[in-house]
């Protein structure tokens, strides 16, 4: 006689809803754009614009972790239109920041994945179901 179990068993945990994945993404954001203090300024930086001294591959890398955070919040129902902005704004941070000079002070001011987050954070505040 087969087995018959009555307790329902997940085999993976649900999905965080946004605004939960958002809080989660909070501290890899802000360590990429915004951690550090420029000494005698009020401007804030973060390992982006260190990466980005890197000749070759450091804005290769930035773009990477860039792209994880997008791809955790692709796996919630954001419209097209805000997934197109997310990705112009990865590619615009990649393509300006490697030009030489001009690429490292535009990673300083630019910040992508904390614009990307902050236009998702409006999507979420705009749909309160998600």
């Amino acid at each position: 006689m087969p087995y018959k179990s009555s307790a329902h068993v997940d085999i993976l945990p649900p999905l965080p809803t946004l605004a939960e994945e958002l809080s989660q993404l909070d501290w890899l954001v802000d360590l990429m754009d915004s951690r550090f203090l420029i000494p005698g300024t009020k401007y804030r930086v973060g390992l982006d614009a260190f990466l980005g001294l890197i000749p070759g591959i450091g804005d290769g890398i930035g773009a990477v972790i860039s792209f994880y955070i997008l791809l955790r919040l692709w796996q919630h129902d954001l419209p097209w239109h805000l997934r197109a902005r997310l990705v112009g704004n990865i590619l615009v941070d990649f393509t300006l920041g490697a030009l030489p000079l001009v690429g490292d002070l535009f990673d300083v001011g630019f910040k992508a994945n904390r614009r990307n987050v902050s236009l998702v954070r409006k999507h979420v505040a705009g749909n309160p179901q998600n």
